[in-house]
Parts: C-alpha cells; structure tokens; sequence
C-alpha cells in the first residue's frame, strides 16, 4: 500500500482555521485600492558560512501606498514600536508631519543603507533625474543571520530599485519571499505574510489590510487560534538549542497596516498600536531581543496631505475622516488581519536550510490538523 505523499501547502483560511473576519478577494494588503507589493529574493549558495560570499537567504520586500501611479501623493501614517530593537528609518518625520510619501522597503538588518539608497534612487529616476526635495525614505528591518550570510553585501540598491519595479497589485507571494526570504518564526520557518478585511462604515465599505515580516517567537509560545501548540511541537526546533548566536524567541517582526478608509495621522497611529494584540494572539510575549515596529497608513484624502516646500497662496486643507467614536470596527479588522498574516507566513514557507547547514522547518500542517482536531471546539 502506497502512504499519500505531503499535502500541498494552503493558507491559514484554506486550511480550515476558524478565523474571524471577512477578507477581500486576495486576502492581501493588496485588496486596499492602490497598494502594490514587490519582491527582490536572493538565494544562492550553501554549505560553511563564508562571509561576503554566502550562503545567501535574503531579500527586499516593497510596499507602495499608492502604488506606482499616485506616488508623490503623501498618505496619513502614524508609528507604534512595541519594542525597540529594531530600526524604520523615516520613523522621526512620520511622527512629525503624519505623512508618508515614498515606498516603504523591509530586509534584512545589515541591508538597511542599501535599501534607504535604493529608494532615492527610484525617486531620482522616477523624477526625471533629480529630486524635486528632501527624501527620508522608510525602510524596516529584521534579522536574518541564522540561515543568511548577514554581513556580506549582498542586498545591493539595485535590488531594492528592483523590488520597487516589481510591485503589482492582487494576489501576493507569502513565505520565503523577498525580505522575508530568510526570517524565522517560532523556531519554524517563517517571512512574508498578509491579509486583509473588510469594514462596513455606514454606506461605505472599506478595507484594512495587513503585512508582515514574520521573524519572532519562541517554539513553545506558538498559538493558533487560541490552541496552544507550541509544546506539542518542540521536538524538532534547531534554533532552540543555545549553541548559535541567539536566544528562542530572538528575532523582530514588522508590521505594515493600510487602509483605504479616510483617518487622521493619530487614528493611524492607533492602528498601528492594536498590532501587537494581534501579534499576542499567536502567542508572543514581545522579547526584549525583538524588534517589533509597526506602521499604519491610510490612502483617503488623495491629494490633501501636502508636506513639501510651499507654492503659491496659503490656503486651508480640509480632511474627512472616521469619527473617532466610530473607529472600533478598524482596530478590530487590524488585530484581525495581524493574526492571519502571522500564520499565512508561517503556512507558506517551506523547510530551508541556510549557512553553516542551519535548518528551519517548515510548520508541520497535519500534525497542527490533528492537535487542532483534539481541541478546537467548532
């Protein structure tokens, strides 16, 4: 009798999980009109690190608020960093102006002046050889350096031009993809992930969608769907053992929430600080060795968050917005979409076996199915 090979890989939805919720058509921060994403991944080499030669298991991941067409057009963002070790360049002027104008880009730690140039590149060239202003571009940033060659140069600007030029609208790539080519998470390997959901608002319907660079949690920490699974899946967790550089539970995550309904720098920003109760849903206590950062923008209110040099007359802006008394639905679709990115990400992404034979495992689907069978009440 022939045994039935592995089950393909699915998504968190497709595997039966009771989220909660209602997801536009992709599931992605993708369903928010405009937002494009892009992927630079480089993989190549293996065996002993060997740095400034590989292996390599890294990337860029791209995020357009308004996508190629509507850039120049700021957007209201607001910042939460829920533990600071961590970096998102730009943070400062965010905070400052509530303003957002340029692609924001996620890599790896040591990739960060690469990608910042990068970006002003891309503005360069898409300005007709030179910049109109200043640019404080955004790039974010977790580690890698369990399966990566870290310390080589081997995220070049171009490669972050390149992810910007790949950016595209609809379905989105999840897992070993782009910056989050070579990330962890709960000692499985983790990455890229996103979802989204959609907000009833009076006679409007709106959408807030979500993306991660899943790269945190400890092994026994993981919970899905209110199950804690974690201790009945640590008897195969590598990065467990104490003889690399790092600690279970090490790591960062990014987080990056849009959304098309009409908010305010502040309503931004108090989006981006309900992430980390989406985050806690899937069973991270927040380390101390984690960076965990998180931006929110919203793409209402086209054409009305100026913050360039002055021309012309002073005037008046005037903005539309949620009713700050109305604005729960909101959290609730990001705390939503946070949890179901996390396990997208960690439903993607297959086995890797990175630098030094370092290897993280891929989330065992049908061992989570049975313990999940055992418990779940649905």
């Amino acid at each position: 009798m022939t045994r039935p090979g592995p089950r393909p890989r699915v998504r968190a939805r497709e595997f039966g999980l009771p989220l909660r919720g209602t997801p536009g058509p992709s599931n992605a921060i993708t369903d928010v009109p405009g937002v494009e994403v892009g992927y630079t991944t480089l993989i190549s080499g293996d065996g002993p690190l060997r740095v400034g030669e590989g292996p390599v298991r890294t990337g860029v991941t791209a995020l357009l608020p308004r996508g190629r067409a509507g850039y120049g057009d700021p957007c209201a963002a607001g910042i939460y960093s829920l533990n600071g070790n961590g970096e998102m360049t730009g943070a400062h002027w965010i905070a400052e102006s509530g303003t957002l104008g340029l692609p924001v880009l996620i890599t790896n730690t040591h990739a960060v002046g690469p990608c910042h140039r990068g970006v002003i590149d891309w503005a360069v060239r898409e300005r007709g050889g030179r910049s109109a202003e200043w640019m404080l571009p955004v790039v974010a940033e977790t580690w890698d350096g369990y399966l990566n060659d870290i310390d080589g140069p081997h995220v070049t600007p171009g490669h972050a031009v390149a992810a910007i030029d790949a950016a595209r609208g609809g379905p989105v790539a999840e897992g070993s993809v782009g910056g989050g080519t070579g990330m962890n998470c709960y000692g499985f390997k983790g990455g890229s992930g996103t979802s989204s959901r959609t907000v009833e608002y009076g006679p409007d319907t709106y959408t807030v969608g979500v993306f991660v660079q899943a790269n945190f949690g400890a092994r026994r920490e993981l919970t899905v769907c209110g199950v804690h699974v974690g201790d009945d899946l640590a008897d195969d967790d590598p990065m467990g053992d104490t003889d690399w550089l790092g600690l279970p539970g090490a790591g960062s995550v990014i987080v990056v929430v849009g959304t098309d309904a009409p908010l305010l720098p502040g309503q931004c920003t108090a989006l981006a600080r309900r992430v980390p109760l989406g985050l806690a849903r899937t069973g991270t206590v927040g380390h101390h060795s984690s960076g965990d950062v998180f931006l929110a923008f919203s793409t209402g209110n086209r054409g009305r968050m100026t913050d360039g040099f002055p021309t012309g007359t002073p005037g008046y802006d005037t903005l539309r917005h949620v009713q700050r008394n109305r604005i729960d639905p909101f959290y609730e679709a990001v705390v939503q979409g946070v949890e179901e990115a996390v396990l997208n990400a960690l439903f993607a992404a297959e086995t890797m076996i990175g630098r030094d034979g370092h290897r993280s495992p891929a989330l065992p689907q049908d061992r989570l199915r049975e313990l999940l069978d055992a418990r779940l009440v649905r």
